[in-house]
């Protein structure tokens, strides 16, 4: 009994190791996200251009990794096993390839593919060498047929990405302050690719709610809802206070009464944010600051706007409802309001950032060149280095963007469990010096996710926790239109 338990055992966790999430999380990451992060920069329009030409135009189109390799002294390039890379100090990367289009007035002059740069892959993804291979292959290559994988090989050092617990983005929190103007806070984190912009509605002492978000300090929310297209102040009252009657509401009707058109509420909004220019000029400026930087994750395009209005309607209703109808208020420390960054979206946010160095270096590089008279093709400005030397510092240093530190670490190799433990580790982005009580405390939600052992003592305690060992994380990409029909199907109205 006990032998068939020991097996059953042994082949549940072959076939889900227990570094898994980390593993399809890296391998998500070159399959899909590396694409999406290359489309999302569009194409490389140069400010200065040739004479003879009216129009030059950079495409970046497809992008694809091959399996770690290394060009030794001699010129040759093969294949490189991660056990050959931990003796001679090596980097276990792949070449990250770039196919690059260049037209000049509409017509395509040059395409090409180039290496730009290379990419650490993680030990036993798809994209590694020992990925499929079985036991005995493994003991040839010289590894441990029992380790699971999960971590790079940076100089020699094995590298361990620590996942990042955050408070989950596009979610209204409402918070309860102590000191400070207002007794409310309704906070949202709005996240869509590169931008994760703070959004905060607060009432003042005046009744009035304002929000705050980049560079809309305190503004009053009625004329940011007006000027989104929303502007019938009966539509407004029906939206935010539905069956309810709340007094605070008509107060800010009362106040921006006089805005009646939209163009009068955005005349408003650039007084307030300091926009003086010619009136189109004015309005085109604060529409592209709304669009651009309010919710982005609802849209940038001008046909969300309504979208924005009853979003931001929704926000005040919520609020009032936690402060005058005194409902319970979101629990932050609720573990469906957390999510985790494994290593392939940690090194979505790094690539992000360097593929935009790479694109200015790019600029940088033929607007030089135009300016002396000497270009003749674009192989010759994209340099592969700066990619290289950018990635592979950030994982040799954890230096990560954002002004992170520590996120990638020297792996433990104490014993067995020391080196899973560290595969394992989950590490808050609250800092220790701070209190911070109820994010160090056990909750009930932890249960079956987080080891409610495992965690140092000390200012850290609570703040670095570890995975439970049978803990998986999903990815959480919902189909809009899935989940659309499905709430059709269920006899929901959709009104956008």
């Amino acid at each position: 009994m006990v032998k068939e338990y020991r097996e059953i055992l042994q082949a549940f966790f072959r076939e889900n190791p227990f570094v898994e999430s980390n593993i399809r999380s890296f391998n998500d990451f070159i399959e899909k996200q590396l694409q999406k992060l290359v489309d999302e920069l569009g194409d490389v329009v140069p400010t200065i251009i040739p004479q003879e030409v009216e129009s030059f135009v950079i495409k970046l189109k497809k992008i694809w990794i091959e399996k770690p390799s290394i060009i030794e002294a001699d010129g040759s390039k093969r294949d490189i096993y991660p056990c050959e890379a931990r003796l001679r100090s090596l980097t276990y990367s792949a070449p990250i390839y770039l196919e690059v289009s260049a037209y000049v007035d509409d017509i395509q002059r040059e395409n090409f593919t180039a290496m730009i740069g290379k990419l650490p892959i993680m030990i036993r993804s798809k994209y590694c060498h020992l990925y499929g291979l079985k036991r005995e292959e493994l003991i040839q290559k010289g590894e441990d047929p029992n380790e699971a994988g999960g971590y790079f090989i940076i100089n020699g050092n094995e590298r361990v990405l620590i996942t990042v617990e955050d408070l989950a983005s596009n979610r209204i929190f409402i918070e309860k302050k102590e000191v400070g103007p207002s007794a409310y806070v309704c906070k949202v984190f709005s996240e869509m690719g590169s931008y994760r912009i703070p959004h905060t509605i607060e009432q003042m002492k005046d009744g009035l709610f304002y929000l705050t978000f980049t560079r809309f300090r305190r503004v009053p929310v009625i004329p940011v809802i007006k000027s989104l297209g929303l502007v019938k102040d009966s539509d407004i009252v029906k939206m935010i206070s539905g069956d309810s009657e709340y007094d605070s509401v008509m107060i800010n009707i009362y106040d921006s009464a006089e805005l009646k058109t939209e163009d009068e509420a955005l005349e408003h909004l650039a007084k307030k944010i300091g926009i003086t220019q010619l009136k189109e000029v004015k309005f085109e400026k604060t529409r592209e600051q709304l669009d651009k930087y309010l919710l982005p994750h609802l849209g940038t395009l001008p046909k969300d706007r309504m979208v924005k209005a009853y979003n931001l309607c929704k926000m005040v209703r919520k609020f009032l409802k936690a402060s005058e109808d005194e409902l319970p208020l979101p629990d932050k420390d609720h573990y469906m309001n957390k999510r985790l960054k494994l290593a392939g979206d940690l090194l979505e946010d790094l690539m992000r950032a360097n593929l935009r160095s790479l694109v200015q270096d790019i600029m940088y590089n033929f607007q030089r060149l135009v300016k002396r008279g000497k270009f003749q093709s674009i192989k010759i400005i994209i340099r592969d280095e700066l990619l290289s030397s950018n990635i592979k510092s950030a994982l040799a240093t954890g230096s990560w963007t954002g002004g992170r530190k520590g996120i990638s670490q020297n792996m433990d190799r104490t014993n067995y469990l020391a080196a899973y433990s560290h595969l394992q580790r989950v590490n808050s982005l609250l800092t220790s010096t701070q209190e911070n009580f109820e994010a160090r405390a056990l909750h009930p939600t932890h249960y079956g996710r987080l080891c409610p052992i495992e965690t140092p003592e000390g200012t850290s305690i609570g703040l670095r926790k570890n995975m439970a060992i049978t803990c998986g994380v999903t990815k959480g990409d919902a189909a809009e239109d899935k989940i659309r029909k499905a709430l059709e199907n269920c006899g929901v109205k959709l009104a956008l």
